[in-house]
């Protein structure tokens, strides 16, 4: 099977793995890591099980070609997928080309953005999707080829090649894959999914371009207000993309930090607001030919300050992870929102 959607079959003989690794690598269709050979019988089971999905998918970035069915299940057989992953692929591949997320700017940008894929609900266990200890590392074959897949298809069918409209100044691990799910089972607040609007039962795939995660350690504070000290510290950054305003940012806490900002009484909304007015950057960190720009873009500068996200309620919270005293803040790309796509047939 060809990955891109201008023919959708190729003839290839008997390849040995080896010889069409080879192949793929010279038409330019490689991420660097060995491809699975996307034959039709292959194709075919993984487009079986999104059978009665019809709605209609917009043209793709940057190339603004019209992906089908055969070219993303051909991406996703590529990347080492099971079958049962590509209703998961599928659904990323809806998010990202929603509007508000900003696919084409997010591929050209010099910024180190990767699709970052966060699932919740039943999926997560139908096709044991990391949500625990080591969720954003290796280790489970749907978190590293579900994301793998979506970076496959944005650079074969898309068009993404880095270098030539993939610009980004030096980007990223994360994109080679970015996806993991919310530990709901150890989160003492509702899911990220259901304050989204989405129904507990609902598996939900929520994507936005962002950097790779940044850590954020407190293993000393034991309490809630003093783990929200560390958090917003660590994400006032005037460096970050996030210092534009434009875009949500995501605070991934582990669960024992997560117990501990419950146990003291701390709701999504509260630490929303705390953070939000804790991680402000003075405008004394910021350099004057910054200020400069930042007017230009109309940038609201707020009592000598600069908000990181336009709202409080632009601060995602969730929690994912294991044991251990850690968080996580990811950056968004600057210029997009976090769109959700329900995942049909799960």
């Amino acid at each position: 099977m060809d990955p891109a959607p201008d023919t959708e079959t190729i003839d290839l003989g008997h390849m040995e793995p080896g010889e069409w690794n080879e192949y793929a690598r010279d038409q330019g269709w490689s991420d660097g890591f060995p491809l699975v050979m996307p034959t039709e019988d292959l194709v075919e089971r993984f487009i079986d099980t999104v059978r009665g999905d019809n709605e209609p998918l917009p043209a793709m970035s940057p190339r603004r070609v019209i992906p089908t069915l055969e070219a993303m299940a051909a991406n996703a057989v590529m990347a080492g997928c099971r079958p049962e992953y590509f209703p998961g692929v599928l659904a990323a591949a809806r998010a990202v080309l929603n509007p508000d997320y900003n696919l084409h700017g997010s591929l050209a940008t010099t910024h180190s953005c990767a699709p970052m894929l966060l699932f919740n609900g039943p999926i997560r266990n139908q096709i044991d999707i990391n949500y625990s200890s080591n969720c954003f590392g290796q280790g489970r074959q749907a978190n590293a080829t579900i994301g793998r897949a979506l970076q496959l298809i944005l650079l074969n069918v898309g068009g993404a090649k880095p270098g030539v409209m993939d610009r980004s100044t030096q980007g990223s691990p994360a994109k080679y894959a970015f996806c993991f799910g919310e530990n709901e089972e150890e989160s003492p607040w509702e899911p990220f999914h259901v304050r989204r609007g989405f129904a507990a039962a609902d598996s939900v795939v929520t994507a936005i371009p962002s950097e790779a995660p940044h850590n954020i350690n407190d293993h000393a504070s034991t309490s809630g207000v003093g783990i929200l000290t560390t958090i917003a510290g660590t994400i006032s950054q005037p460096g970050a993309n996030a210092i534009y305003c434009n875009a949500p940012i995501f605070i991934v806490l582990g669960p024992e930090h997560a117990q501990t900002l419950h146990r003291d009484g701390w709701s999504i909304a509260g630490m929303q607001e705390d953070i939000w007015q804790r991680s402000r950057v003075p405008l004394d960190r910021v350099s004057e030919e910054n200020q400069e720009s930042y007017a230009d873009m109309e940038r609201p500068l707020i009592n000598g300050h600069y908000h990181m996200t336009p709202t409080p309620g632009d601060i995602h919270m969730l929690v994912a992870g294991g044991a251990g005293k850690h968080s996580a803040y990811i950056p968004p790309f600057g210029f997009t929102a976090a769109c959700s796509v329900r995942v049909a047939h799960m």
